[in-house]
């Protein structure tokens, strides 16, 4: 009786038997960036004579950004399904570059900072694994990889990251079975797998003044965290 009682009524009951599955996605993201810093470094100024640089790089500020894209799944078998989100990133890194060798009144180092603006287009290929459906409700987990091009970027910024970039991704979600839609919030973490550093920027800059700040970073990984609202 109990049992019977804890039971509601199954909105969508067939959805899941679907092969395929389409929908629309849109979210908010985080993105950051871990450098690996130069340390000390000897570097030629405009006339030639070598001088000493030591400048510390790190991203300082996280801003949320706008993630929105579409989907498509094909059903494996009860528990698992392939996942494929074409999505695009909109967002961006706060950075603060501080020459410890050039100090201000205050004895402080000077400082710049960038802005990062980056607009990435991604092509998620995701494996989930799911929970029997109780209810209205199916709980998940996913991993799978996550292949990005950045379509934004400056030739002249201080820091530089490639243009392709490769993400592990790792997260978990539930499905929410509505009278007219099913609605999927999921969180996420990526990481990037390689050096997104453009190490052959420093030669590209025209402002002489900015390569010893780019030269500051010697590597580069990216890391994200994605809030998604899939719509089915």
């Amino acid at each position: 009786m109990f049992a019977q009682q804890d039971r509601q009524v199954q909105y969508k009951p067939y959805i899941d038997l679907r092969p395929m599955h389409f929908g629309i996605l849109v979210g908010l993201h985080m993105q950051d960036i871990e450098f690996d810093q130069t340390g000390p470094f000897q570097m030629a100024d405009d006339e030639g004579v070598m001088q000493s640089q030591y400048i510390l790089c790190d991203a300082d500020r996280w801003a949320a950004g706008f993630s929105v894209g579409v989907l498509g799944e094909l059903r494996l078998s009860n528990n698992f399904s392939l996942r494929v989100t074409p999505t695009m990133h909109f967002g961006g890194k706060h950075l603060t570059l501080l020459n410890m060798n050039q100090l201000d009144e205050q004895g402080r180092p000077t400082k710049k900072t960038q802005d990062m603006k980056n607009t990435y287009i991604s092509l998620p290929i995701d494996l989930k694994f799911a929970a029997p459906r109780w209810n209205n409700y199916r709980p998940y987990l996913m991993a799978g990889i996550n292949p990005m091009m950045n379509l934004t970027g400056s030739d002249q910024d201080v820091i530089h990251v490639k243009r392709f970039n490769t993400m592990v991704e790792v997260g978990m979600g539930c499905d929410f079975y509505l009278p007219f839609f099913k609605l999927i919030p999921e969180l996420k973490f990526c990481f990037g797998l390689g050096d997104v550093l453009d190490k052959n920027h420093v030669n590209e800059l025209r402002d002489g003044s900015l390569k010893a700040y780019a030269s500051s970073v010697c590597g580069a990984q990216s890391k994200m965290v994605v809030l998604t609202f899939y719509f089915e």
